[in-house]
């Protein structure tokens, strides 16, 4: 690939619209089956690219780096590898960039990553390792021509004091190499676009993808929520609380939610949309089709 900016960058660049979809290491050979069903579903819709999850407190190191590899290697796909500080050594950190590269991966998601108690748990140092998400981007950008992505935080980050902090860490990390960046998920609009106009009138000029979940699980999502800090609006919880039991109610309900967010987000000027697909495609591909994108 040539270049030091990633696809995702040249789409928005060029007046296009990137669509990417996330995808997690599954723990049992079912699981990896759901993955790659998913993955080969998926793929003829042609994304931007597709990214693959560390575990919480990076214990899927491996296996994510092999299905990232995987992915380069039998597929028509551009993955983009996620990369985060959580027990870590930076020379771990550098064999992880060199395993990315020698498979022909040149995306990567730089993330800090959550402490092995969770996202709100304190924030425990690896010794020889990194602290914050800036310092892993100023690493990869230092060791070949990647295309780096990041986090942002539209219901701001568990940890931060405030938004203005988080658009500073946006600004930092820019400045340090990143050149897009991808967000938490989200379900109130105005949380994406508030974060949008701090970050531009700090000087943060690189694209904000939005991260958005089709809801297949009520308990699930709640779950994420919770851990995340993304609020949850009251009459969206009403509608999923009184059809939770019923997991095709459920689903499709999801998949309005998320098509009339997406829709909303791409209307109002969102550069693209990135799903977190939780391994199924089934309501992605809905959400395609709702918004008249695929067939």
């Amino acid at each position: 690939m040539p270049a030091t900016r990633s696809t995702v960058r040249e789409r928005i660049d060029g007046g296009g619209t990137s669509f990417s979809f996330e995808f997690f290491p599954p723990k049992t050979a079912d699981g990896l089956r759901h993955l790659w069903d998913a993955i080969r579903r998926l793929e003829p819709l042609a994304p931007t690219l597709v990214s693959v999850t560390y575990g919480a407190g990076g214990t899927t190191r491996d296996r994510t780096v092999e299905i990232t590899q995987q992915i380069a290697h039998e597929t028509t796909l551009t993955p983009m590898g996620h990369l985060t500080c959580v027990g870590s050594t930076v020379a771990e950190l550098r064999a992880v960039i060199a395993a990315y590269a020698d498979a022909g991966v040149h995306h990567v998601l730089a993330l800090r990553g959550d402490p092995p108690g969770g996202p709100q748990a304190p924030w425990v140092s690896t010794p020889h390792g990194l602290e914050h998400a800036d310092e892993l981007v100023e690493l990869i950008a230092s060791l070949g021509e990647f295309s780096i992505g990041v986090a942002a935080f539209p219901d701001v980050h568990p940890n931060s004091p405030s938004l203005a902090f988080d658009v500073q860490v946006l600004k930092d990390k820019q400045d340090r190499g990143a050149d897009f960046a991808m967000t938490q998920m989200f379900f109130d609009i105005d949380s994406y676009f508030r974060l949008v106009d701090a970050a531009t009138a700090a000087g943060v000029t690189m694209p904000l993808i939005p991260g958005v979940m089709p809801v297949t699980n009520v308990r699930q999502v709640e779950r994420f929520a919770q851990l995340s800090g993304t609020a949850l609006p009251g009459d969206m919880v009403q509608r999923f609380e009184a059809i939770a039991d019923d997991a095709e109610a459920v689903t499709e309900l999801g998949v309005e939610y998320a098509s009339q967010l997406c829709a909303q987000l791409l209307e109002r000027g969102a550069p693209g949309l990135h799903f977190y697909t939780l391994n199924r495609s089934f309501s992605t591909l809905r959400v395609y089709r709702d918004l008249g994108l695929t067939v």
